[in-house]
């Protein structure tokens, strides 16, 4: 994972918000410290090139200062991290970028006393004046003022980025996590399927070995649609109604006429999204909850709204002993909308019929 990247603030921009709040500040804090300074009365008298040279100066001086500080930051994030050891993060950082802005000072300063042709005192010792020990004491709080903000700007700049790198590896641990247990539940879809088809066929071979031949050859292909879809999130309605007829042969052969679809879709929602295997759930919890029989069939319509939802409803016929579910079916169908949508999966029961509705889901 590149630092850079996930930084709150970049070098470019921690450079830029130093210089410009150093140099406000040197003058700011100065005027405010001592505003009837002779400097500050003969500012804007003096000679534009004078004027010009001191604001250059000032500007080098809080570019210096600004690399040095993201040099040191960069160099001790590894060894010495905000969040191991703040004490002396804290103390380390101040000390150095206080030390480095004297020193820069104190180089300048040098520099111009040398122009000047009059001995660096600081208002010390010979030829120093007060005025020039006012203005040391100024520079030394201004220095100690500007170490601290740019101390600051660092702890917040690596506070920030490392929670938005720690949300981030939340964020993608979480995804892992929702990745794991979809296809758990795939492989669930995969075992009950398999279980439930697999007892019939041995079931239609001992009778009518054509019919189990031909069941057989059914079970193959909507088993090969499985495991083209297994890692699949999510197909399309279109899809999952082919897979539906397909599926309706071994339901036909199991049940006879004991069971009857209605099943009707409009063309612009077939384009849309919803779990594999969904309708081939539903119609199994229905199976499996009601009695199917040529007096009285099971009916299971299936329908598209304007809503771009899709109900499954079959009338009620319950039967005295429910078969072992294995934890699959309508808690599969909800948990796996739970992974995928915000949008929720209704039940409901009424007039002799029991009725879910699901939403069909949009590629984002």
């Amino acid at each position: 994972m590149k630092k850079e990247q996930n930084a709150f603030l970049n070098n470019r921009w921690k450079r830029i918000l130093i210089v410009c709040f150093a140099f406000l500040m040197m003058y700011l804090i100065s005027f405010i410290i001592d505003p009837f300074s002779p400097y500050w009365g003969n500012f804007f008298k003096r000679d534009w090139t004078k004027v010009s040279r001191d604001l250059a100066t000032s500007f080098i001086f809080c570019f210096i200062v600004s690399e040095v500080s993201i040099l040191i930051s960069n160099r001790f994030n590894q060894s010495v991290p905000w969040t191991n050891y703040p004490g002396k993060r804290f103390t380390i950082e101040i000390f150095l970028n206080l030390f480095v802005i004297l020193a820069v000072q104190l180089i300048i300063n040098f520099f111009k006393s040398r122009m000047n042709g009059k001995p660096l005192t600081f208002g010390f010792g010979p030829g120093g004046s007060v005025e020039e020990a006012r203005g040391m004491i100024q520079w030394l709080v201004v220095s100690t003022i500007i170490a601290l903000f740019i101390v600051g700007i660092h702890i917040g700049n690596y506070l920030i980025s490392n929670w938005k790198n720690e949300a981030l590896k939340a964020s993608e641990l979480k995804q892992v996590a929702l990745d794991a247990e979809l296809q758990s539940l795939k492989l669930q879809i995969d075992s009950h399927f398999v279980f439930n088809n697999l007892s019939v066929l041995s079931e239609t071979i001992l009778k009518d070995q054509m019919l189990g031949y031909a069941y057989a050859e059914n079970f193959s292909r909507i088993y090969r649609y499985l495991l083209l879809n297994a890692k699949k999130d999510i197909i399309t309605l279109e899809q999952e109604l082919k897979f539906l007829e397909s599926y309706r042969f071994l339901i036909e052969h199991r049940f006879s006429n004991g069971v009857q679809f209605h099943i009707s879709a409009d063309e612009s929602s077939k384009n849309l999204y919803m779990p594999p295997l969904t309708l081939q759930l539903l119609v199994e919890n229905a199976l499996k909850h009601n009695k199917t029989n040529r007096k009285e069939p099971l009916i299971v319509r299936i329908s598209t709204d304007n809503a771009q939802t899709l109900t499954v409803e079959n009338n009620m016929l319950p039967i005295a002993k429910v078969q072992d579910s294995f934890g699959i079916g309508l808690t599969n169908i909800k948990r796996r909308y739970q992974l995928l949508s915000k949008r929720p999966v209704e039940i409901s029961k009424a007039n002799n019929c029991f009725k879910v509705t699901i939403p069909l889901l949009k590629l984002s």
